[in-house]
């Protein structure tokens, strides 16, 4: 009786969600079909003659690369959590002129990556940048700092560095609106009670908000460290002397012509996605545990 039951009320919620499973297969059919094309073609490569993708390691261009990406990734993706964080509480609250502040913090999202990268190259280009220019005082309005123009492209820190500048500010809003719509889910009486307790600032933020928060949050930390794992604009606009795993990749197949190398980079590429968003999984839930324990 219990089984009948059971069965006879999941064929009612297919039932009536049948116009919105109607509309979601063939989206799932064609991204889930493109997913097998493309690993069995990169496992495929991978795994063919030779194994590279068991010898890539012995390939110094690849070690460097994935040592740049990974620290690429680590830096940037709690960088972009914490000023997603930062303009999320601050357009949460109500006030006069919050819409348009709101729609100035999207207007980075606005501007396609590639131009925001040239744009910054553009600025700290050698030697006649603007930023170098006006190091140099060659502007009236701002005093004379360096003798010397910098090359800022020489350096691996400074490159590495403005990509991921770069690519925080451009993709910001993203994590902003995130949070913001984790923050809109928070009931504000619990916000209320605890102000009436004489709870200050940051015991509201580590006991209600940073808990509650803890699914956004991860959410925000799985989608960036993706995007910052597998980068490739900024750094192949900004710092091209300095690839990262996804300029490799690149490199490899279209100007070496070695796509069975460029697959077996791809692979673990995927690998350490993978890995990544496991991790963050796993940290997120176990911090939200212990401060619901606190």
């Amino acid at each position: 009786m219990l089984r009948k039951t059971k069965s006879y009320s999941i064929w009612e919620q297919i039932k009536d969600n049948l116009f919105i499973i109607g509309i979601t297969i063939p989206s799932f059919l064609y991204l889930f079909a493109f997913l097998v094309i493309v690993l069995f073609y990169l496992f495929k490569f991978s795994l063919g003659e030779g194994l590279p993708i068991l010898s890539v390691f012995a390939e110094i261009e690849f070690r460097e690369a994935l040592w740049r990406t990974f620290w690429f990734m680590l830096v940037g993706t709690p960088l972009q959590l914490v000023v997603g964080i930062i303009l999320a509480l601050l357009v949460y609250e109500s006030f006069k002129g919050v819409g348009l502040i709101r729609s100035l913090f999207l207007v980075p999202i606005a501007i396609p990556a590639l131009v925001t990268a040239v744009i910054i190259n553009l600025l700290f280009s050698y030697p006649f940048g603007h930023i170098n220019d006006l190091l140099l005082g060659k502007y009236v309005f701002f005093p004379k700092i360096l003798s010397f123009p910098l090359n800022f492209s020489g350096s691996e820190f400074f490159s590495i560095g403005l990509a991921m500048l770069g690519k925080v500010w451009r993709d910001m809003p993203i994590a902003m609106l995130i949070i913001l719509a984790g923050l809109q889910t928070i009931d504000r009486e619990a916000y209320e009670a605890s102000e009436i307790m004489g709870a200050s600032f940051w015991q509201r933020f580590k006991y209600i908000t940073l808990p509650l928060l803890t699914p956004a949050i991860s959410t925000v930390l799985i989608l960036r460290s993706i995007e910052n794992w597998k980068e490739f604009i900024f750094p192949f606009i900004i710092a091209p002397a300095y690839p990262l795993l996804g300029v490799l990749i690149e490199r490899l197949y279209h100007v070496e012509q070695n796509p069975q190398l460029a697959c077996a980079c791809a692979l673990w590429l995927v690998i350490f996605i993978g890995t990544t968003t496991f991790l963050f999984t796993f940290l997120t839930k176990t911090v939200r545990s212990q401060l619901i324990k606190v």
